[in-house]
């Protein structure tokens, strides 16, 4: 019995020192394939343009002048100048129904992701898809019936996938507040849910 004890505990030992390395090597993991990705689109796009000029091919040249690009067309846009071009060029696009969608969808959920232009207000919980069972939800507006009732505008998004889901409106007395930021429901959404602080008011709405 006292063999068969030690033996347990060092397979568990093993079990566990090798599921903690898995945990920390997936995401190393992940994250290298990512930025191999990441860099190597854009230097897809930008070294077979400068390797005729330059006579050599530099690995993450093309991130580095895609980055300043980027940069520039920030700077740009952050002007007067920038600003009514762009508006100019929304405006066209309004025009072409599919280009439209696309073009309004993606930029939501472009600024959904941003920390200084957020497209959701707040995080909220609704109570779904049972009773004593919340969702996480982002309010992205609120209207008024016209017997005066409250509605909040909200998105359930999915996980681990945030970017799809479904909108809703709701009453506002069904909207339980959270005390969550955006980037902190995101972040609880993307993993799973393994990543959740505290939700004091949950707790204390289930009491009622």
């Amino acid at each position: 019995m006292k063999k068969k004890s030690i033996w347990q505990t060092v397979r568990t030992n093993i079990r566990n020192k090798l599921l903690a390395g898995v945990l920390v090597l997936i995401p190393l993991v992940i994250t290298y394939f990512f930025l191999k990705a990441f860099i190597g689109f854009f230097d897809n796009i930008v070294n077979p343009l400068l390797e005729p000029y330059l006579g050599f091919h530099i690995p993450g040249l093309g991130l580095i002048v895609s980055l300043f690009a980027i940069y520039f067309l920030g700077l740009f846009i952050t002007n007067i100048l920038g600003r009514s071009l762009l508006s100019l060029l929304e405006k066209w696009l309004n025009y072409i129904p599919l280009v439209r969608t696309v073009y309004q969808t993606s930029k939501q959920i472009a600024s959904a992701f941003t920390a200084t232009q957020t497209g959701f207000e707040r995080v909220v919980f609704v109570e779904y898809p049972r009773t004593n069972a919340w969702t996480i939800a982002f309010v992205t507006g609120q209207s008024k019936g016209k017997d005066g009732t409250e509605f909040t505008h909200l998105f359930l998004p999915t996980t681990p996938n945030p970017t799809s889901g479904w909108a809703l409106i709701v009453p506002e007395e069904d909207v339980i507040p959270s005390e969550m930021t955006v980037e902190q429901g995101l972040k609880a959404l993307i993993s799973g849910g393994a990543v959740f602080p505290p939700v004091t008011n949950l707790r204390q709405h289930s009491q009622k």
